[in-house]
């Protein structure tokens, strides 16, 4: 269902190539942050990842694994989110990922409401896309 007010045709235009087997990665990636599925979010990372967050920059998917993803599956766990939009373009072996979300609830006795941007680059490695870079932003 969609908002009242919008049209079918804003609605899709705002969700472009979701359903395409690099937009599914993200949306499996996605899933396993938001259920504190370590296993499968680092098994959908490409190794050498480069992931900006916050200022921060980490360069591994190993990195990641052992230094924020617990801190972002935490966050993510104790506030909602809702993506407002997501385009998936594929070029052959390469794709882009461009999300907005809204989020919104308390984290560590503050409240959240913030709109997150979020950048992905998958690649298409050895016949499975991989992330290879994530950007996210408030």
């Amino acid at each position: 269902a969609h908002d009242k007010g919008q049209s079918t045709t804003q609605a899709n235009s705002m969700f472009i190539g979701v359903d395409s087997p690099a937009g599914k990665v993200v949306s499996q990636f996605h899933h396993a942050l938001e259920t504190g599925d370590k296993v499968s979010a680092r098994a959908l990372l490409a190794d050498d990842v480069l992931i900006f967050e916050g200022g921060r920059v980490e360069r591994s998917a190993d990195q990641y694994a052992h230094h924020h993803m617990l801190a972002d599956m935490k966050y993510l766990a104790a506030i909602n989110t809702k993506t407002l939009e997501r385009i998936v373009k594929v070029t052959g072996d390469f794709a882009v990922s461009m999300s907005r979300s809204k989020m919104t609830g308390s984290y560590n006795g503050k409240e959240v409401d913030v709109e997150g941007m979020e950048t992905m680059m998958l690649q298409k490695l050895h016949g499975k896309w991989k992330i290879t870079h994530i950007h996210w932003s408030h």
